[in-house]
C-alpha cells in the first residue's frame, strides 16, 4: 500500500525500504521521508521496466537467502555500484536509457531544473539496473567467472575481469559499459570482486569487513537525496564557498578535483608572484 492509500485509511505514513519503493497498484515511486521537498512520489506511468524490476526483486531476495546473505546487503552493494555509474553517466556519450526515464518521472522535461531532478529522480531511474546487478552478483556462475579468471596485479589487487564486466554491461542493456566498468578500479564492484578472489585463495578473514564481499565501504555509499538537497540549498545561500560540493562527490573524484585545484593555485601563484586561492 502506498503512502496516499495508507494516509487516507488510517492517517499515518509508512516509508518503505529502498527496495520496496514501487507501489505497483498506483504506479508510483515513493520518495524519501526525510527530504525537505514537496514531492511524495514520482509517477511511473510509462516506465513499466521500473515496476517490473520491483516484481523481480522478490526473486533476488530469495536468491540472497539461498546464498546465506541478507537481501538488504545485496541491494546495498548493487545500489552502490549503479549509483556510481549514475554519477559517471553525465560523461557517457552513448547513454540513452536514463535520460529518457528521468524526463519521464519529471513530467516530460527535466531540463528546467536538471540538477534537482537528477537528485530526486535518481533512485527510481536506476532501480531496474540495481535489480539487474543484484541478480548478477547472486548468480553462482557469474561469481565463479569473476573469481576463477582473475589475475593478480603487481599490488596484489584484482580488478573485475573484462568478461564479467562485458556480460554485466549486456545485462543492463549497455554493451559499451563493460570496458568502462572493468577499468574503474576504485569502484564497489572492484572491492566485491577482490574479496571473492581472496576468499577463493583462502586469504580472507571472515570477521574482517575488508574481506566481506557484501560490505559497502563508507566512501562507496551513495549520498542520500536529503543530503544532496540540503547541500544544494546551502550552496544557493552561500555560493562559491568551495566546501559544499565535497560532501556529494565520491572520494576518488574529490581527490582528483582537489589535486587540480592545488595545481591551478600553484600556477597562479607563479604567474602573479603571490599566493592565490581557487574557489569552486
Amino acid at each position: 500500500m502506498c503512502r496516499t492509500a495508507v494516509r487516507a485509511a488510517v492517517g499515518w505514513v509508512r516509508y518503505a525500504a529502498r527496495w520496496e519503493r514501487v507501489c505497483v497498484r498506483h504506479e508510483r515511486w515513493l520518495l524519501d521521508a526525510d527530504a525537505d521537498q514537496e514531492l511524495e512520489y514520482l509517477d511511473l506511468r510509462g516506465l513499466p521496466e521500473v515496476i517490473a524490476a520491483q516484481r523481480r526483486w522478490a526473486g533476488c531476495g530469495a536468491g540472497a537467502v539461498h546464498a546465506k546473505v541478507e537481501p538488504e546487503r545485496v541491494f546495498a552493494l548493487a545500489y552502490a555500484v549503479v549509483a556510481r555509474w549514475w554519477e559517471q553517466a553525465l560523461h557517457w556519450e552513448h547513454e540513452r536509457i536514463w535520460p529518457r526515464r528521468l524526463h519521464q518521472v519529471a513530467g516530460g522535461n527535466a531540463g528546467g531544473d536538471l540538477e534537482r531532478w537528477r537528485i530526486v529522480g535518481r533512485d527510481a531511474v536506476i532501480f531496474p539496473e540495481v535489480v539487474a546487478v543484484a541478480e548478477a552478483l547472486l548468480d553462482p556462475p557469474w561469481r565463479n567467472c569473476c573469481g576463477s579468471t582473475a589475475e593478480r596485479s603487481g599490488r596484489g589487487r584484482c580488478p573485475p575481469t573484462k568478461a564479467f564486466c562485458r556480460r554485466l554491461g549486456e545485462r543492463v542493456g549497455r554493451e559499451w559499459l563493460g570496458p568502462l566498468a572493468a577499468t574503474d578500479h576504485g569502484s564497489p564492484l572492484f572491492a566485491w570482486k577482490g574479496a571473492l578472489v581472496r576468499a577463493r585463495r583462502g586469504q580472507s578473514e571472515p570477521a574482517g569487513f575488508a574481506d566481506d564481499p557484501w560490505w559497502v565501504r563508507q566512501e562507496h555509499q551513495p549520498a542520500t537525496m536529503a543530503g544532496q538537497l540540503r547541500v544544494r540549498v546551502k550552496e544557493k545561500k552561500a555560493p562559491g564557498s568551495g566546501t559544499r560540493w565535497r560532501s556529494t562527490v565520491p572520494a576518488e573524484q574529490r581527490m582528483w578535483i582537489e589535486n587540480l585545484i592545488s595545481d591551478a593555485e600553484e600556477q597562479l601563484t607563479q604567474l602573479r608572484g603571490r599566493p592565490c586561492r581557487v574557489y569552486l
